[in-house]
């Protein structure tokens, strides 16, 4: 495992909550890091801040609308081209909601789109660079989880913001698990975690609930995931913060899993047979 100020890590959704502080937490060890959201004024702001805090210059923002595949695959494209690989992988960036079922630019279902179909692209696109460096993905996910109907994925059928948002954060722990499986001679290892329960980031103060943590704990849990020694060479695991934990029985489906993954490589266009080499 390279040293910490050797590595350049990628966290999506880093412009605010456990995002920003996990590129502040890890730009403070010296690690090359690139910070992704949707604003350029926020993402511009977020390097000014994290630069101040940490005196870290190699801190580099890219913007993209994670609710636009087609805009995944153009950052996937600017990070293949800007950098020469990559340490680690923390797939953060997530929505919420509160209303009537809303659907992406691509016509899906948004919280699945954003919270899964992105971070799924992401990762298959930038896996040359991950299997280079032997890297490590950290997929933030939630406890909060539910049952999917792989025949309804898009929720056309009752929907609620609760069951969209839990569907797509059980989506991305199974598909951790399919990652490590498949690719655990690779060198690359793929894990998932609940951050916390109500921390204090905009999606939780948006939903009107009251912040029952700081971000700082959740970013501490991320960190830990993404650089500890402890957990070089673990795959394939889910975490409660720092404690391994049993994620929702259905993510532990070998069967369900390899659909959900042939599906979602069909939904995001995913060349399976490249991204398999």
């Amino acid at each position: 495992m390279k040293p910490i100020h050797e590595q350049t890590i990628l966290v999506t959704g880093a412009t605010d909550g456990i995002g920003k502080q996990t590129a502040i937490d890890l730009a403070s060890r010296g690690a090359t890091v690139i910070v992704h959201g949707r604003n350029d004024e926020r993402g511009r702001a977020a390097v000014e801040q994290i630069v101040r805090l940490t005196g870290n210059e190699n801190i580099r923002f890219h913007k993209a609308d994670f609710s636009s595949l087609a805009e995944v695959q153009r950052f996937a494209g600017e990070v293949q081209a800007e950098y020469a690989g990559l340490d680690a992988l923390i797939n953060n960036a997530g929505t919420g909601g509160s209303g009537a079922r809303a659907l992406s630019r691509d016509g899906y279902e948004l919280m699945l789109a954003v919270n899964y179909l992105a971070p799924f692209l992401l990762t298959g696109l930038l896996l040359p660079m991950l299997k280079a460096n032997s890297a490590r993905v950290v997929n933030v996910a939630s406890a909060s989880q539910k049952r999917i109907d792989l025949s309804d994925l898009m929720l056309e059928r009752g929907y609620s913001p609760l069951a969209a948002y839990q569907q797509s954060k059980l989506a991305l722990v199974a598909f951790t698990f399919e990652l490590a499986e498949t690719f655990r001679s690779n060198g690359i290892t793929s894990n998932c975690l609940h951050p916390g329960t109500y921390l204090d980031t905009k999606m939780v103060r948006e939903s009107g609930v009251t912040p029952l943590g700081s971000v700082h704990t959740g970013a501490d849990a991320v960190v830990h995931l993404a650089v500890s020694t402890e957990l070089e060479g673990v795959t394939g695991k889910y975490f409660d913060r720092k404690r391994e934990a049993t994620a929702d029985k259905q993510a532990y489906d070998g069967p369900f899993r390899r659909r959900l993954w042939e599906l979602s490589a069909r939904l995001t266009g995913l060349d399976q047979t490249r991204q398999l080499q």
